[in-house]
Parts: C-alpha cells; structure tokens; sequence
C-alpha cells in the first residue's frame, strides 16, 4: 500500500502484476501439509525417527540431507512444508534443539534446491530465461551445491553434539487417522502433477472442496498469515531510485555484479532480485551463483528462510537463525568467488 503511492505504475496493471504462481502453490502446500499433520501421521514418524537414532549429530545430519535432497526435486518450499511440522512432533518423543534444527532444515534447502532448473523460484527464472538444457544448468551449479553441501555438513557436525538423546516416556501408542492420511497423500500427489501440468488452480479448487467435505477444521487449523510471504514486489520494480539506475547494471564487471545481486538479495529476497536483474543482464553463471548464494545471510534473502522460521513458533529463534546463517553467508561469498575463478 505504501510503495503504490511511491511507485511509477499505472492502475489498470496492479492486478495483472500479482503472480498468481507463486501464490497458488504454497496455499495448496498448506492445506495439505495441515491436513497430513492433523490425521497424527507425523507423531508415528517422529516416533519412528526418535527411536531410529540415539544421538543429536546423527538425526541432525540425517534431517539436514533430507531437506536438501527432497529440495532438489520437491523445490525448496514444499521440503520445508513437509519437514518442518515433521520436526516439531519430534519434540513430543525426545528433548532436542528443535529451533535449531528447523534453522539447518532452512539452511539445507537453500544449499540442495540450488543444483535443479525447478529446486526454487529463482532458478526457474533463469532457466527459463536461458539457453541451457536441464543437465546443462545442472552441471553449472554442481559445483555450488556439492561445495555449500560439505560446507554445511561441516557446520552442522559441528552445531550439534553427540550428546545421546533423552527420550520421553511414552508407553502410549500415537493415534492417526488413516482416511485423512491417504486421502492428504493422494491430493499431494495430484497437486504435484497439477504444478508441472499448470494446473494448479483448478486442483487447489478440488483440495479446498475435498477438505470443506470431509475434514472442515484442517482450514480453520491452517496458519493463513504465512501467505504474506509471497505477496509480489513487482512495485519495488517500478521505484523511480530503482528506475534510475538500472541503465548502470549492463556495464557492470563479473566481479561487481557478483556482489550487486548477493546484496540486492539481502534486502529485497533473491527472487525480485532476480527479477530484476535478468531485465538488464543474461542469465550467467556469475549470474545463477550470487543470487543462490545471497539467500543466506539475513533473513529476506530467500523466502524459505521466512517460510521455516514462521512455522517454528519461537520468537528467538529469529535472531537465532543469524548465528549460523551469517558464518555460512561469509563464507559462500568468499568462497563461491574463488570457485568461480578457478573453474575459468
């Protein structure tokens, strides 16, 4: 509301400028990841996991490369919808550091979603904007990913101790229902098709209808303010500081584009930096890395990072989350920098 008085625009273009895209999906995640965390399926996993492993390193490296492998090919959001609320009942079985753990959780999407044209929102765009087939984009970023992989596997053994974890009495066996489990299962497949044949919307109708039939509370139990985490920043596009400086960013060096988009991130996500950006430059290499890497760091650089955090349901973990991330960003920049030479 406030940019639409700042903005350069014309009124008529307001609707058409929302990407319903990247709406649409999210709203039919969280329906269906509420609905698979109310038919109790999630406490007989987190059961199952808890009684898997005895020490926090281990289940944390286990839960770190989960999300970054189903981030691969699931995107980065729908990894975090379906691990988050997974990692929350494990605090029902056990004594663990669950903020913590949703904080790597956050971190290991990033890191996985990365090496795949479809892992997050940014690298469709660029893919879609670029020549390269889907193993030439991946062989593009294998280096990164296989590099920010390592380097979190390392932080992570580091952030968790091998302390044996102290599990709770629980003689009681969990409680789900199996209709609403298979029923959630066969409506997230569905979805899944539904997004790679582009047709979400008529299948997020279906959802919202199955639910309204045979499981009302699941929409009244959804946390709906998380949608304000997709709204489009398609005005911030249409700011007149931003207009005038945009002529500047073709005639930028590999190395002062590298850092403009790693810092655009940071303040307006890595998405509408991307956005942005492929207005006035090619999707590169250079291009594809820095705004992968600048959704470390503060909290806006990537939506998962708010995504994650939000479903956390702990206030310090916001400021927590920058104890790791920050390190980690530091050390993407530098790194990923020098990568990049070496590789030329």
């Amino acid at each position: 509301m406030v940019l639409a008085f700042l903005a350069d625009f014309r009124w008529p273009d307001l609707l058409g400028a929302v990407d319903w895209y990247t709406i649409i999906p999210p709203t039919g995640l969280l329906i269906l990841t509420k609905g698979l965390e109310t038919s109790g399926y999630f406490d007989v996993l987190g059961g199952r996991l808890s009684a898997r492993f005895r020490h926090e390193r281990a289940l944390a490296l286990f839960i770190v490369l989960a999300a970054a492998l189903l981030s691969t090919f699931l995107t980065n959001d729908v990894a975090l919808f379906i691990l988050v609320p997974l990692t929350l009942t494990l605090r029902k079985f056990s004594r663990l550091p669950i903020s913590r753990l949703i904080i790597f959780e956050a971190l290991a999407v990033n890191a996985g979603s990365l090496l795949t044209p479809v892992g997050n929102p940014q690298n469709i765009l660029l893919w879609s904007h670029g020549s390269l087939s889907v193993a030439g984009f991946i062989v593009q970023m294998l280096p990164l990913a296989v590099w920010l992989l390592l380097s979190l596997v390392v932080l992570t053994w580091f952030s968790f101790s091998k302390r044996t974890i102290e599990k709770h009495d629980n003689p009681q066996q969990p409680q789900w229902q199996k209709p609403l489990f298979v029923a959630s299962v066969l409506l997230y497949l569905l979805f899944i098709a539904g997004l790679e044949w582009q047709l979400t919307g008529w299948v997020l109708l279906l959802i919202i209808a199955s639910f309204l039939l045979m499981a009302r509370p699941v929409l009244l139990r959804i946390d709906w303010s998380l949608l304000a985490v997709f709204i489009d920043v398609w005005l911030l596009t249409r700011l007149p500081v931003m207009q005038a400086h945009f002529d500047v960013i073709t005639h930028l060096g590999q190395g002062q584009l590298y850092l403009l988009a790693i810092g655009l991130s940071q303040v307006i996500s890595n998405v509408p930096a991307t956005i942005l950006l492929l207005q006035k430059v090619p999707p590169s290499e250079v291009l594809a890395w820095a705004v992968n890497i600048g959704g470390f760091g503060l909290l806006p650089g990537s939506l998962a990072n708010l995504i994650a955090l939000r479903m956390a349901q702990d206030r310090a973990v916001w400021w927590r989350f920058h104890l790791f991330s920050l390190p980690l960003f530091g050390w993407s920049i530098a790194s990923g920098w020098l990568l990049l030479q070496l590789l030329k």
